[in-house]
């Protein structure tokens, strides 16, 4: 066996049960259920044999990340770099609003979100750049085994496109990232393979069907 990374998206924030822009300019606090899914990851992949765990800097991530650094008795790693991409002044709004009030920025993100950025945000190759240093920083610190990365919807789409050959400009349309989610690649002989995408059967049913992002 490689390496095999593990992206665990946070939990529910508010915001994301909203579907409002939550970037880097924003932290909010995991809702109660978004706590729930934290643990229930770490009851479902606890005696996975993880050599390290990762996460943003922001706190949706890292009290996603905690309670599986408890249960194991390791160190949290946490990484500015796995940050959510900046949605500048877009942060805090709606799809509806931000259309309204930029809607050349819009229109021009949506047709290619690698290379446009978000009003003052940050363009898809950027967030594609500053992931892929931890990614190198961990391949060189491990060869084998489970390592967690906690991170955000945006940023780990980004990264799986950049590890898998798609286009960076396609992430909000090639893969889906919804909250509590896991996706798993291998780093193998002929480079990374996709081993899961946004599974979500470590948690409830109920959780599962909650409404928004």
């Amino acid at each position: 066996m490689g390496l095999i990374l593990h992206f665990l998206r946070h939990g529910q924030t508010a915001l994301s049960r909203e579907d409002v822009f939550c970037g880097s300019g924003l932290d909010p606090e995991l809702t109660p259920e978004g706590i729930e899914m934290a643990h229930a990851f770490t009851k479902a992949y606890r005696e996975a044999e993880w050599h390290a765990v990762y996460s943003s800097s922001l706190r949706r991530s890292i009290t996603t990340a905690q309670p599986v650094c408890d249960a194991l008795e390791i160190n949290l790693q946490v990484r500015a770099e796995l940050n959510e991409i900046a949605y500048g002044r877009w942060e805090g709004l709606t799809k509806e609003q931000v259309s309204k009030e930029f809607q050349d920025e819009y229109i021009s993100w949506l047709a290619d979100p690698a290379w446009h950025a978000p009003t003052d945000g940050e363009p898809a190759v950027v967030i594609a750049q500053r992931g892929l240093q931890v990614i190198e920083q961990i391949q060189k610190r491990f060869t084998s085994g489970n390592v967690l990365i906690v991170s955000h919807k945006a940023t780990i789409r980004i990264i799986l496109c950049s590890l898998l050959g798609i286009d960076v400009g396609l992430f909000r349309y090639r893969l889906a990232c919804p909250v509590g989610s896991v996706s798993m690649v291998e780093f193998t002989s002929t480079g990374p393979m996709l081993k899961a995408l946004a599974d979500r059967s470590h948690l409830t049913e109920d959780l599962r069907s909650l409404r928004g992002t």
